[in-house]
């Protein structure tokens, strides 16, 4: 049967779209409605600012904000550590001392995430260590260094140790020449996993800390006097993170086509 290279390109672009439109229809939804007078998705009552003054206004959401970039960055900063640490050792390790550290370190990547919050939890209680902010770093650190791990490894086998090399002979830091390589796209991979996290951060997290996950399950399921209002707040909040992950991935492949422009 002949195919038709117009009707393959339609379809190809068909299902493509189709994707894309069930993953951001939700976030543009909310989007347009953070620029919404009413409390209710549903109807568009008129344009108004008022969600965005409500989140900013709001203490405890700033604070809740400043508690998730700020866990997520010290997270993903010894993450990224440990994890390039653990890809480079196990890229020049023998076949099969790396395939055994290598099956090892993916354990929480396929792991069910419940399993491992539980496993952290019983752990911290066994060995006497109460919930704190050094547990919930470490939960952090447990589910974002095997992705960081992944995401250093194929930059190792696709890296010309030339270019490493290269890097040192142009004055380079052997730490910077590394970074500028390999590590900063771990680094970014860590950061997001720990942003997202709900479930590790639950079981590992100290009395009263909140996370933007946890604050909004607790607003959208438990109440706990949450008004319509607070909760509207939320959309004003996805759509500057949308806004600013956008921002940086055109910025990002800008930044790439014209390097490899030069080149």
């Amino acid at each position: 049967m002949k195919r038709h290279p117009v009707l393959v390109k339609c379809l190809k672009a068909a299902f493509v779209g189709l994707v894309l439109l069930l993953l951001y229809t939700p976030i543009l939804l909310l989007a347009i409605y953070s620029f919404d007078e009413t409390d209710l998705i549903g109807r568009f009552e008129g344009f108004s600012l008022r969600h965005y003054a409500a989140l900013f206004s709001n203490r405890k959401v700033l604070g809740m904000i400043g508690n998730t970039f700020l866990l997520a960055f010290v997270a993903a900063a010894l993450s990224t550590v440990l994890g390039t640490a653990g890809a480079i050792g196990m890229f020049y390790s023998k076949k099969r001392i790396k395939g055994a550290v290598h099956a090892v370190s993916q354990i929480p990547v396929i792991n069910a995430e419940i399993v491992t919050a539980l496993a952290l939890c019983i752990t911290f209680v066994a060995v006497g260590i109460g919930k704190s902010y050094f547990t919930l770093v470490i939960g952090h650190m447990v589910i974002c260094t095997p992705f960081v791990v992944l995401s250093v490894i194929p930059k190792l086998k696709q890296m010309d140790n030339s270019l490493y090399e290269a890097a040192l002979d142009l004055g380079a830091s052997p730490f910077k020449a590394l970074m500028s390589v390999v590590v900063i796209s771990g680094f970014m991979l860590a950061v997001t996993l720990s942003l997202d996290d709900y479930i590790v951060t639950v079981y590992t997290r100290p009395s009263g800390f909140e996370t933007i996950s946890t604050y909004v399950y607790n607003a959208t399921t438990k109440g706990n006097a949450h008004t319509a209002e607070t909760l509207s707040s939320f959309w004003a909040l996805t759509t500057i993170i949308f806004v600013v992950i956008l921002l940086f991935v055109i910025i990002s492949n800008l930044t790439g086509r014209k390097k490899e422009a030069k080149q």
